[in-house]
């Protein structure tokens, strides 16, 4: 914690830790620098939530990109979401320069996101079982070139229709947030690549969008795609949508089925959330070569039983602490997942709750370094 450059701790404030059993110092500010897209600052950086962290002792900067960064602050924290080599090599020179100050997220943690491909390999290489349920990736493969070359490369793998396409890379532009649905193979030459393709899995019309903030969890409801009919499979063409897991799309108070609707219980969470932590240090260090084998065409189909580990392992094996993980139960089924999408940084402007949520968040953050200070001679 800093106050103007100098750790803020004197015997007024250890007093007033004594009498009110808090760890942290009754006056002091956490110092973040923040670097954010204009639309990233518009959802993120709210007026009530800017009030609530002030309150809290907290004081949000904005970081001048025309600026060396090791000119500016000092910070306690420096959150960001920008992308491009330059800003990484930045980042990166700066944790150096800077030990003492937490980078969320750190580049290397963040870039398996930036491409479909391997934020669900992330998934499908974890081989981790428990009684919880069942979690699988969708069937999926990557068009990288002639979208021509699409409707037999198609065939050749087998997927079956309907499929998902979305765009191999995902940047934070609209365009990345792309989705389509295609009934027929040859419709699906249409489209641009590079492109993932994922077989279609009913669900409901419901996905479950599980915000994490380090140690928190937030799982909230959102209409998706509805389900496919078997009269619908006769459909032909490409049909593209708007991005389904926005929050205006929210099926928090819809009366839907419970079957549908029904979120992992509380019990589960918490422990979820303990797993995050227990097993940083031992998946940290583990080499995930072993992966799931693919069929003769390179598509890939993973299935693992396994629920509460999930978000766990891509934690402690990306070192993110800031992600959301897009999920959905198969129709008819109380207990198959899929992950369909990993983001990192989300919306959290529309996690119902996030000011208090990633306020308290911060001050664990620090408070943690905070606590790990040898004592004062």
């Amino acid at each position: 914690m800093r106050l103007n450059g100098e750790i803020s701790h004197n015997e007024e404030e250890e007093e007033g830790e004594k009498e009110n059993g808090n760890l942290l110092p009754q006056k002091v500010v956490v110092v973040v620098g923040y670097a954010l897209t204009s639309k990233k600052k518009k959802s993120f950086m709210q007026p009530k939530f800017e009030v609530l962290a002030r309150k809290k002792g907290i004081v949000f900067i904005a970081i001048d990109l025309n600026k060396p960064l090791s000119d500016q602050g000092p910070f306690d924290v420096v959150l960001h979401k920008m992308s491009g080599k330059e800003w990484c090599e930045v980042i990166e020179d700066y944790k150096q320069k800077h030990p003492e100050v937490t980078v969320l997220d750190p580049p290397d943690a963040i870039r398996h996101l930036h491409n479909r491909q391997s934020m669900l390999q992330n998934v499908a290489d974890l081989d981790l079982s428990d009684c919880h349920g069942k979690v699988c990736v969708p069937r999926q493969m990557v068009i990288k070139k002639d979208p021509l070359s699409i409707p037999d490369e198609v065939f050749e793998a087998g997927l079956k229709l309907p499929l998902v396409a979305k765009p191999l890379v995902v940047d934070g532009t609209a365009k990345s947030h792309e989705l389509f649905l295609a009934y027929d193979r040859f419709s699906l030459s249409k489209l641009e690549p590079p492109l993932v393709l994922q077989e279609f899995v009913n669900h409901g019309g419901v996905l479950f969008k599980i915000y994490i903030v380090g140690e928190a969890i937030k799982v909230v409801k959102r209409f998706s795609l509805p389900n496919v009919s078997k009269c619908e499979l006769a459909n032909v063409g490409v049909h593209s949508f708007p991005r389904v897991s926005s929050a205006t799309a929210s099926a928090d108070d819809a009366d839907l089925d419970p079957g549908i609707a029904e979120l992992p219980p509380q019990p589960l969470l918490e422990r979820l959330s303990r797993e995050l932590r227990s097993r940083l240090v031992n998946l940290f260090h583990c080499s995930f070569h072993c992966i799931e084998p693919c069929d003769s065409n390179g598509v890939r189909c993973a299935c693992f039983v396994l629920f509460l580990v999930i978000p766990c392992c891509i934690f402690t094996f990306q070192g993110l602490q800031l992600f959301n993980i897009d999920m959905i139960r198969e129709h008819g089924t109380r207990d198959v997942f899929y992950v369909i999408d990993i983001n990192y940084f989300p919306g959290y402007g529309k996690m119902p709750g996030y000011e208090h949520i990633f306020t308290d968040f911060l001050l664990n953050l620090v408070q943690s370094k905070y606590n790990k200070r040898p004592p004062a001679t």
